[in-house]
C-alpha cells in the first residue's frame, strides 16, 4: 500500500474516535453530575467507555471493537433492567449506540482495525439490539385493553334531561353536561364514509396586539334551526347547519378596557353560547305564534324528550315588528288577552317584555365583562333586558386589570335564570376580583342572587356601592343544573395565588378545589365535597360536572361526576353529596415554604386516570445525551410523589397543573353507562421566587413564565419539564384517551392517543404515535361512536366506545382545541362540528375556522 492509501485510511478511524472521545466525555461530565446527585451511574462509566473505544479506534487497535460491543450490550441489558420491551423508553438508551456500532462495521472505519472477532461480537451486539426492537413492538405497558358493553339493562330508561337528541341546544348537549347525543346514523361501520360537507371562515383572527392565550374553544349550539358560534373576540353569528352559510352576526365591540391593546389580556377566547326558548316553558295548548320561525327547539333541560324533540308545547308569541322596546311600549298584560294566554296562573306565568320581544333568545358573554342578550331569530338585541340589552357584570366587582375577569365559559340557562361565574387571572396578585356566582332573571336580567363564597350565607344582591369579597375562589368552569331536583352544581376554583396559600381565609379553605351543590331558588348552599385541602399546585376543578342517574348495586342513584387535573373522577350523590364511589385520604407530602402549610392528607377517588409517580428512569429525550440532562433535572428539583409543595429550588408537579383533565371535560354514555375522555400527563416545575428578586413590573400575562403575584411574599415561575431540546423530559405516552365502565368504575380501556405531526420542525405527513396532550373535550353518540379532536397534532378522531379504537381521522386546518357536536340537518343527516382555530399556548396553529361533516346522501 502507498503512502497516500495509508493516509487515506488512517482519517476515518481518526475522525470517528475524536467524535467517540467528546461524546464520552460529554457523558462522563454529566455522568458525574448526576452521581454526585444521588442517579444513575450508568452515564459516567458508559462515558469512561465510550473514551476509551474513541481513543483505540483513533489508533486503529481492533480492541475498539470488542470494547464498543460490550459497551452495547451492557446499554442493552442495562436499558431492559430499566424500563423492560418499552419502545419509545429503549429508544433514547439504545438508538445511537446502536446507530454509532452500525457505523463503525462500515468498511471505512472497520478495514484498518483488522479484527474479524470485533466485528463478530460488535455485530451480534447489533442483532441484540434489534431483536430487543421487534419485541418491544409487541408491547405497550401503558395500554389497556378491553370492552365496554354495549348498553345496561338497569340503564333502560334513560333521564332524558342528559341526552340531546336532533338538536344541540346547551353547552354539554344539555344543562347535566353529559356531551352525549341519542343519535345513531353515524355508527362504527360507517364512520370511515365521514366526508367534509362544508368550512367557513369566520374573519375572528389573532392581530398584531392579541393576548398570549388567545384561543378558539367554541363548542355551537344548534337550535332554532340555526348553527350558533362565538368567536374569541365575543362576535356572536348563527349558520345554516346544512350548508354553513351565515344568516347573522353580532360584534358586542369588544372593548380594551383601558388598556392600550389586548397583549396584556390572560386570556381570550368565548367556549360558548347559552339558549333559551319560552316556548319550552309553555303548558298552555291555546298559545299561538304569529311567526312560525323554527319552533322545533329543543330545551336544555328535563322538558326535552330522548330524541331531542321539546316535550312541551312548541308555540311561541314573536312579534317581528316589535324588535325595539323604546320605540314601542307594549302592554304585556293586553298582549296575553288577546293571544289567549293566562295573564297568571300556577301553569302559565305572565309573559315578560323580553318574552314577546324575543321568545328565543341567545346570552353571550364578553371579553369586556358583558353579558348581552340576543334575538335568536335576528341577532339583535333584546333590548328589554338588562339596559339595552346587557347586564354589565363589573357590577359590585371592584377594580381590576383589563381582562383580568369575565366569564370565558358560556352561562347556564333555566326556567328563570341565567346563571354564571367568571375567569379570574391567576397569579397577578392577592387582591382580585371576587369569584362570585350570579343569577340574573332569564327576562329581565335583574339579578336574583348571588352566590359569593367569602361570604357564602349571604346570598340577597348586594347593593349599589358593595364589594363582593375580594379574592374569593371562583368558578371559571361551565355550571351544571338539575332543575327537578331544584340544584346547582360549581366546580369551584382557587383564591389567588395558587402557590402560596398561608393568607387565605376560612371560607376559601372551605370551598376551593371542589363541588359546591347550591339551591336553584335562592343560591343557599346544599352541601359541598372538596376535592383539594389547601390547594398549592392549581388544582382547581377544570370542567363542567357531568350529572348522570347511575346504576349501582344499591339501585340507580342520582350522581354527579366531577373530572379533576390530579386525575381522580369523583362519583357523589348529586342529592346529598355523598361519594358513590369511594374517595380515599392518602397522606401527602409535607414541607411547604416559610410561612405557608400542606395539608396531612388529600382526597383520591377509587375512579381514578392517576399516572404511577415519576422516578429517574422516567425521564426520557431523544439521545442518551439530553436524557441524562433530564435525569440531572429530575434529581435537583424537589419531587416526591403528588403534592409535592411548591419550593425555591422548584418542585415537580405531576401531573401537572394543566391536568390529567382540564375544560373539556368528559362524555358520558348514560344508556351504556359508559364514560369516554382524554388524558393528559405532563410533568410542571413550580418554583417560587422571593418578592425581593422580583423587579417592578416584571412578570407574564401567560400562564407559564414568571407570575408576579403581587402583594405575597413570593412570586412564581410556572413552566413544563422539558429537555434541552424542548421535548417533555418525561417518557411518553403524553396523552390518552380511556373508555371507563361507570357500573364498574373500572378503566376498561386506555391507549395512545394522538401523533407528532405538527409538533416536529419539518412537516412530514406522518408522525409517530407517542400519544400527545389534548385540549378540548370529548362527544359521544348512541351510535357508538365518539369524537375529540384537542390533540396538538391538527386532526379530528372518531374512536369506538366499546374498545377504543381508532376508526377515523380528517385533518384539520388549524389546531382544534375545542369540543365537537352533533345535530340532525333538515336534510335528515347527522352532522359532526368543530371549531378549529388553534391556541396560543398550546402552540397549535391559529386560524378561524368552523368545519361540518357528514355521511355521503
Amino acid at each position: 500500500m502507498d503512502e497516500h492509501s495509508r493516509t487515506r485510511c488512517k482519517w476515518p478511524p481518526l475522525l470517528l474516535g475524536l467524535l467517540l472521545v467528546a461524546a464520552g466525555l460529554a457523558l462522563v461530565i454529566g455522568g458525574g453530575k448526576l452521581v454526585s446527585l444521588g442517579g444513575s451511574a450508568y452515564y459516567l462509566i458508559a462515558g469512561i467507555g465510550v473514551i476509551a473505544s474513541g481513543v483505540l479506534l483513533a489508533m486503529r487497535r481492533g480492541a475498539a471493537l470488542w470494547l464498543y460491543a460490550l459497551i452495547l450490550f451492557a446499554t442493552l441489558v442495562w436499558a431492559l433492567w430499566e424500563v423492560g420491551l418499552d419502545w419509545w423508553q429503549l429508544v433514547p438508551r439504545v438508538a445511537i449506540p446502536c446507530l454509532i456500532g452500525i457505523i463503525m462495521l462500515l468498511p471505512w472505519w472497520r478495514k484498518p482495525l483488522h479484527s474479524r472477532g470485533g466485528s463478530l461480537a460488535l455485530s451480534g451486539s447489533i442483532v441484540a439490539a434489534i431483536i430487543v426492537a421487534i419485541a418491544s413492538q409487541f408491547s405497550d405497558p401503558g395500554t389497556i385493553e378491553g370492552t365496554i358493553s354495549n348498553a345496561s339493562e338497569e340503564a333502560s330508561d334513560v333521564n332524558p334531561a342528559q341526552v340531546s337528541g336532533d338538536d344541540w341546544p346547551a353547552y354539554g348537549g344539555t344543562n347535566a353536561g353529559t356531551h352525549y347525543s341519542s343519535l345513531n346514523q353515524i355508527t362504527p361501520d360507517n364512520i370511515g364514509e365521514l366526508e367534509e360537507i362544508w368550512r367557513i371562515q369566520t374573519g375572528d383572527a389573532a392581530g398584531p396586539n392579541a393576548p398570549p392565550e388567545i384561543t378558539n374553544q367554541n363548542t355551537p349550539l344548534k337550535v332554532n334551526g340555526s348553527l350558533y358560534i362565538c368567536t374569541s373576540h365575543s362576535r356572536a353569528m348563527a349558520l345554516s347547519p346544512e350548508t354553513g352559510e351565515t344568516q347573522w352576526s353580532f360584534d358586542p365591540e369588544v372593548s380594551t378596557m383601558g388598556a392600550e391593546d389586548f397583549s396584556l389580556w390572560a386570556h381570550m377566547t368565548c367556549r360558548g353560547l347559552a339558549y333559551y326558548d319560552a316556548a319550552n316553558y309553555s303548558t298552555d295548548p291555546a298559545s299561538t305564534a304569529p311567526d312560525s320561525k323554527a319552533t322545533d327547539s329543543a330545551a336544555p333541560d328535563a322538558n326535552e324528550s330522548a330524541d331531542g324533540s321539546a316535550s312541551t308545547s312548541d308555540t311561541a308569541l314573536s312579534f317581528d315588528i316589535f324588535n325595539d322596546s323604546d320605540i314601542f311600549s307594549l302592554d304585556l298584560s293586553f298582549l296575553s288577552l288577546l293571544f289567549g294566554v293566562e295573564e297568571e296562573s300556577d301553569t302559565q306565568p305572565m309573559l315578560s317584555e323580553t318574552d314577546v320581544m324575543c321568545p328565543r333568545r341567545l346570552y353571550l358573554p364578553t371579553a369586556d365583562a358583558r353579558l348581552i342578550a340576543l334575538n335568536a331569530d335576528t341577532g339583535e338585541r333584546c333590548t328589554s333586558f338588562g339596559e339595552n340589552g346587557e347586564v354589565d357584570l363589573t357590577n359590585n366587582i371592584g377594580d381590576f386589570d383589563p381582562g383580568g375577569y369575565y366569564s370565558t365559559s358560556p352561562a347556564t340557562v333555566t326556567e328563570n335564570l341565567v346563571i354564571l361565574g367568571g375567569h379570574v387571572t391567576d397569579n397577578s396578585s392577592v387582591d382580585e376580583p371576587s369569584g362570585v356566582i350570579r343569577a340574573f332573571d332569564v327576562h329581565t336580567g335583574e339579578l336574583v342572587w348571588n352566590w359569593d363564597s367569602g361570604n357564602p350565607d349571604d346570598t340577597e344582591p348586594l347593593a349599589e356601592g358593595e364589594t363582593y369579597t375580594r379574592n374569593s375562589p371562583n368558578v371559571w368552569a361551565p355550571i351544571s343544573v338539575d332543575e327537578e331536583l331544584g340544584m346547582v352544581y360549581l366546580p369551584m376554583g382557587n383564591a389567588t395565588p395558587d402557590q402560596f396559600g398561608a393568607n387565605r381565609s376560612e371560607n376559601d379553605e372551605t370551598y376551593s378545589a371542589g363541588l359546591v351543590a347550591l339551591n336553584l331558588e335562592d343560591g343557599q348552599v346544599e352541601w359541598v365535597y372538596q376535592f383539594v385541602h389547601h390547594d398549592l399546585w392549581d388544582m382547581d376543578s377544570p370542567a363542567q360536572p357531568v350529572l348522570i342517574d347511575l346504576a349501582t348495586n344499591n339501585g340507580t342513584q342520582p350522581a354527579v361526576i366531577q373530572p379533576t387535573k390530579q386525575g381522580s373522577l369523583y362519583v357523589l350523590n348529586r342529592e346529598t353529596g355523598e361519594p358513590i364511589v369511594p374517595i380515599e385520604e392518602v397522606p401527602a407530602p409535607q414541607g411547604a415554604v416559610e410561612g405557608d402549610w400542606t395539608a396531612e392528607t388529600q382526597p383520591r377517588s377509587a375512579l381514578n386516570l392517576l399516572p404511577p409517580p415519576l422516578t429517574e428512569r422516567d425521564m426520557w429525550g431523544a439521545s442518551p445525551f439530553d436524557q441524562m440532562m433530564c435525569r440531572i433535572q429530575f434529581n435537583s428539583l424537589r419531587y416526591e410523589g403528588q403534592y409535592t409543595p411548591p419550593s425555591l429550588e422548584g418542585s415537580i408537579v405531576y401531573p401537572g397543573n394543566v391536568g390529567v383533565m382540564n375544560w373539556g371535560g368528559v362524555a358520558v354514555d348514560p344508556e351504556r353507562q359508559a364514560l369516554f375522555t382524554g388524558a393528559k400527563y405532563l410533568a410542571f416545575i413550580s418554583t417560587l421566587v422571593p418578592r425581593e428578586e422580583v423587579e417592578e413590573g416584571q412578570g407574564s400575562a401567560s400562564e407559564q413564565g414568571l407570575q408576579p403575584n403581587a402583594g405575597a411574599p413570593y412570586a412564581v415561575e410556572l413552566g413544563p419539564l422539558l429537555s434541552v431540546l424542548g421535548l417533555p423530559c418525561q417518557a411518553p405516552s403524553w396523552g390518552d384517551v380511556a373508555g371507563i365502565d361507570l357500573q364498574s368504575a373500572e378503566v376498561v380501556w386506555k391507549h395512545r392517543n394522538g401523533t407528532t405531526r405538527d409538533s416536529m420542525p419539518f412537516d412530514l405527513p406522518i408522525g409517530l404515535k407517542v400519544g400527545v396532550p389534548a385540549l378540548g373535550g370529548p362527544v359521544t353518540t348512541a351510535g357508538g361512536v365518539s369524537f375529540l379532536s384537542g390533540t396538538l397534532d391538527q386532526y379530528l378522531r372518531g374512536y369506538d366506545i366499546t374498545t377504543g379504537e381508532e376508526l377515523y381521522k380528517a385533518r384539520l386546518p388549524a389546531g382544534g382545541q375545542a369540543t365537537p357536536m352533533t345535530y340532525t340537518g333538515e336534510d335528515g343527516r347527522q352532522y359532526v362540528v368543530v371549531t378549529a382555530g388553534g391556541h396560543g399556548t398550546f402552540g397549535t396553529k391559529m386560524g378561524d375556522y368552523v368545519i361540518g361533516y357528514a355521511l355521503p346522501e
